[in-house]
């Protein structure tokens, strides 16, 4: 029997492993992707907001040739470390069950079945997007997820959204030279940007660069047209591909899955203990990283969710001396 199976592979996940790991417990890492599979799915060369330091785990230096890192840096730097503590890892094997209770519990995959004391997931939220639910949001032209601009040169672009990621794919869009139109529910862009990207975006829209609709929301797609709801009425606007940044959300149904419950607020927030141990509603079973902040995906980032490792793996080892090891 494995002591800690710990779900998903991101750098809280293998912080989790390394951690339990140095404390001898027999654990075993599944991923239901790649390695840091959130990573993969991020924009090519894109830079970091944090700097190596915060994002470093298990003590190991994070070398980068910039102030910031970025994507790519990060895929070899946190491969590096998992080879390097020679993690017991199952890549692209997903968890489809859980099983049994605390010190007894069964993790039921695609490919096999493990028993296990403890279970943490650390599942992320980057997998879902939020939908817009308006008709024709599942046409090929259509993406939640930001690349690189290339595809969209030359074409008439919308992008829906005001945060972060809105902006970035707004201005490198614009300066390959698509032509972008920015569509945002509220009055003005997210005060959230960051500081050296929004007044470069809002001088972009101050000189008809990028055109922008504010307070509006589009109320359908078509092939080669969107209608839009704007404060001056009903409008069409041609358009060739929709890049809808509208955020992203934990994997509720696979929360619902393990039997953690969730909380009736407005960040959906699933139920555990946030200051020490991180247990869910189901003893034994713990959440880390940013899927503790539910809908709420500003909470916790890998600079401080890396950090709820060392506690799990605190309140899992005292459980387990706690109490002898079931057979």
């Amino acid at each position: 029997m494995l002591d800690v199976v710990v779900i998903g592979a991101g750098p809280v996940g293998l912080a989790a492993g390394i951690e339990a790991q140095r404390r001898d417990l027999d654990t075993l890492i599944l991923e239901k992707d790649a390695l840091c599979n959130s990573f993969i799915g991020y924009p090519t060369r894109m830079e970091f907001f944090s700097t190596p330091e915060l994002l470093e785990i298990g003590g190991y230096p994070f070398a980068t040739r910039d102030y910031k890192p970025r994507r790519e840096e990060a895929l070899d730097y946190y491969r590096r470390v998992a080879v390097a503590e020679d993690l017991n890892i199952n890549l692209y094997e997903a968890v489809t069950d859980l099983h049994g209770s605390d010190g007894a519990f069964t993790v039921k995959t695609e490919e096999s079945t493990y028993e296990t004391r403890k279970v943490v997931a650390a599942t992320g939220f980057y997998d879902i997007p939020n939908r817009m639910d308006v008709p024709g949001e599942d046409l090929d032209k259509v993406r939640h997820y930001f690349k690189e601009p290339f595809p969209y040169a030359l074409t008439d672009l919308a992008i829906i959204g005001a945060g972060n990621s809105a902006a970035k794919a707004a201005l490198a869009c614009y300066r390959h030279d698509a032509n972008v139109t920015l569509i945002v529910r509220d009055d003005a862009i997210d005060d959230g940007v960051k500081y050296w990207i929004k007044p470069d975006l809002e001088n972009r829209i101050e000189e008809g660069s990028i055109d922008a609709y504010f307070n509006t929301t589009v109320e359908a797609i078509e092939e080669d047209v969107l209608h839009l709801d704007t404060p001056d009425g009903p409008e069409q606007l041609d358009n060739d591909f929709v890049l809808a940044m509208t955020g992203y959300k934990p994997n509720y149904e696979f929360l619902d899955t393990l039997g953690i419950a969730v909380q009736d607020d407005e960040a959906r927030t699933p139920v555990h203990d946030d200051e020490e141990t991180f247990e869910t509603n189901r003893d034994g079973l713990y959440l880390a990283g940013t899927v503790c902040g539910g809908c709420d995906t500003s909470r916790w980032f890998i600079e401080n969710g890396r950090f709820h490792a060392e506690k799990i793996v605190d309140h899992i080892s005292s459980t387990l001396e706690a109490e002898p090891a079931t057979v």
